[in-house]
C-alpha cells in the first residue's frame, strides 16, 4: 500500500486494490477487471502531498486588514467571509459563522456513450487536496469557472469543449444544482450529461465504464466523489409517466412560507463564538468545523503547486433516508432542510442529515432510529466523502434504511413522504433536492442495479 503525507501528525493512505475488490465484490458483480488494473495504475502514477500550514503563510492568499476575510490575490476562486443568520426555524434563532463564498457557477460534466447496448460514462481518477484517499472517481469535467477559464494560468481543462459547445451531441441533463448550504453561500454547479456519438481520444487519467458498474462502485467507501454522485442522480432512468408532484410541492411551499431565514455577510474577524488564530479559525466549543490552510503539490493537475484555505469538519456525519412502500411504491421520508447558504432558505433533504458530535445533549429527529436499525433493514451503508476541493476530510455515513412497523406513517410537519419517482422528476429542475439527498438517490440507484 502506497502512502502520501498530509500534516506532520498523520499520514493519509491511498487505495489497496485487494481491499477495493473485497469491498465491492467486483469479481462477482462483473465490474470490468481492466478497470481495476487502470485504477491501480493511476494510484501508482499519482504523486502528491498535502501539508497543513498557518493561514497567514498561504501563497497568493491574504487576510484583509480590516475585515479578516480570506481572499485570493487574483480576486477569483473564492473567499472565506463571515455570515450572520437569524431564523424562526429550529431551536437556534441566531448565530454567526465563517462561510465559503464562491458566487461563480462551476461545471460538473459527464460524457456518456452507447457501447454494445450499454450506457457508458467517461470518468477520471482525480486527486483533490481534501480527499482522505488521494484519488476518487470524478466526472469527465469537474471545474470551477475560475479554473476552466484558466485564472490560475494552468493548463486547459480536458474535454471542456463538449459541454461549452455540444454541437451535434445530445444533451441529456443540463440543470443548476446547489452544494452544501451550511458551508457554502449560494454555491451552484451546472450538472450536465452529454451523449457523444463519435470516438474520442481518452487520456491516461480517464476511462469509460458502464453506468451500472459505476453505480455498483458506490458501495466502495470513499471511491466515487460527491460531484459524480450529483450528476449520476440527475441522469434519467427508464421512460415512465411524469409523476404528480403537486401535493409534495404544496407541502414544501407551505413549510418554507411559515419559516424565515435572514442572512447578511459580515467581517470574518470578530464573529461571535469563533477564535481567529494564527494557525486556524475554530469555534469556541470545539465543535462544527475549522478553517485551515494547506499547501499542495500534485502531478497531473492543471496547476502543479498551490496553497489554499479549506473547511475541516469535526466528526463524521450521518446522512440517511428512511424508505417505506405505499401500495407497492417506494417512498422516502424527506425533510424541508433549512440552511443559511441556500438560495431559497430550504431544499428537500434526507430524513437524517447531521454530524452527531455537534449534538452532545440531544439527538436530531430520527437519528437514533436509523443508527439502531437491524441489519436486515439496512439497504445501503457506506462512508462517502464530500467535495475535496474545499473540504478537508469531510466524511458522511450514507444510509438507506427500510422502515419497520414502528416508524410513524404520519410524519412531523416539516417532513413528508415523497416517492422516488417524484424526487427524480424534481431533479430536472434547479434547487429542489439538496446535494446530500442527491447522493443518496445515486446510492439508491446502486441498490436498484444490484450493487
Amino acid at each position: 500500500m502506497r502512502q502520501y503525507r498530509g500534516n506532520s501528525s498523520a499520514t493519509r493512505q491511498t487505495w489497496d486494490i485487494d481491499v477495493l475488490q473485497r469491498w465491492a465484490g467486483l469479481v462477482d458483480s462483473g465490474v470490468d477487471q481492466q478497470f481495476l488494473a487502470w485504477f491501480e495504475s493511476r494510484v501508482h502514477a499519482t504523486s502528491c502531498s498535502v501539508d497543513r500550514i498557518p493561514l497567514g503563510q498561504m501563497r497568493s492568499w491574504h487576510l484583509d486588514a480590516s475585515t479578516g476575510n480570506i481572499e485570493h490575490s487574483s480576486g477569483r476562486f473564492f473567499t472565506i467571509e463571515g455570515l450572520h443568520t437569524r431564523t424562526t426555524h429550529g431551536t437556534v434563532p441566531e448565530w454567526s459563522q465563517p462561510i465559503i463564498c464562491q458566487p461563480e457557477i462551476g461545471l460538473l460534466g459527464l460524457l456518456v456513450r452507447n457501447h454494445n447496448g450499454a450506457l457508458q460514462c467517461l470518468i477520471q481518477a482525480k486527486m483533490e487536496p481534501g480527499n482522505a484517499k488521494m484519488l476518487q472517481l470524478s466526472p469527465t469535467v469537474q471545474a470551477t469557472r475560475s479554473n476552466y477559464t484558466r485564472a490560475h494560468n494552468g493548463s486547459a481543462t480536458r474535454y471542456l469543449e463538449y459541454f461549452v459547445d455540444p454541437q451535434n451531441n445530445t444533451v441529456l441533463v443540463d440543470v443548476l444544482q446547489s452544494e452544501q448550504g451550511s458551508w457554502f453561500l449560494r454555491k451552484r454547479n451546472r450538472n450536465m450529461v452529454v451523449l457523444v456519438e463519435e470516438d474520442i481520444a481518452v487520456d491516461d487519467g480517464y476511462r469509460w465504464i458502464d453506468v451500472r458498474d459505476l453505480r455498483r462502485l458506490l458501495r466502495v467507501e470513499q471511491l466515487v466523489n460527491m460531484d459524480t454522485r450529483s450528476v449520476l442522480s440527475c441522469l434519467p432512468g427508464e421512460d415512465r409517466d411524469e409523476p404528480d408532484t403537486t401535493r409534495l410541492l404544496r407541502w414544501f411551499t407551505e413549510v418554507k412560507s411559515r419559516n424565515e431565514v435572514a442572512t447578511r455577510q459580515v467581517p470574518l474577524r470578530g464573529i461571535e463564538g469563533w477564535r481567529y488564530g494564527r494557525e486556524r479559525i475554530t469555534h469556541d466549543s470545539g465543535l462544527y468545523f475549522d478553517i485551515i490552510g494547506v499547501s499542495v503539490s500534485a502531478a497531473g493537475r492543471e496547476v502543479l503547486e498551490w496553497d489554499q484555505p479549506m473547511l475541516s469538519p469535526h466528526g463524521q456525519g450521518v446522512v440517511a433516508f428512511v424508505v417505506k412502500k405505499f401500495d407497492g411504491i417506494a417512498h422516502l421520508a424527506v425533510q424541508a432542510r433549512f440552511q443559511a447558504g441556500v438560495l431559497d432558505a430550504a431544499e428537500l433533504g434526507p430524513t437524517v442529515q447531521c454530524t452527531p458530535a455537534n449534538f452532545p445533549h440531544r439527538s436530531p429527529r430520527f437519528l437514533d432510529y436509523v443508527l439502531g436499525a437491524s441489519a436486515d433493514r439496512i439497504l445501503f451503508d457506506t462512508i462517502l466523502t464530500e467535495e475535496g476541493g474545499r473540504f478537508y476530510h469531510s466524511e458522511n455515513r450514507y444510509m438507506l434504511v427500510e422502515a419497520g412497523d414502528d416508524f410513524p406513517v404520519a410524519l412531523p410537519p416539516e417532513f413528508c413522504w415523497a416517492s422516488v419517482h417524484q424526487l427524480e422528476a424534481l431533479l430536472r429542475h434547479s434547487y429542489y433536492v439538496n446535494v446530500e439527498a442527491r447522493s443518496l438517490l445515486a446510492c439508491l440507484q446502486a441498490v436498484r442495479c444490484g450493487g
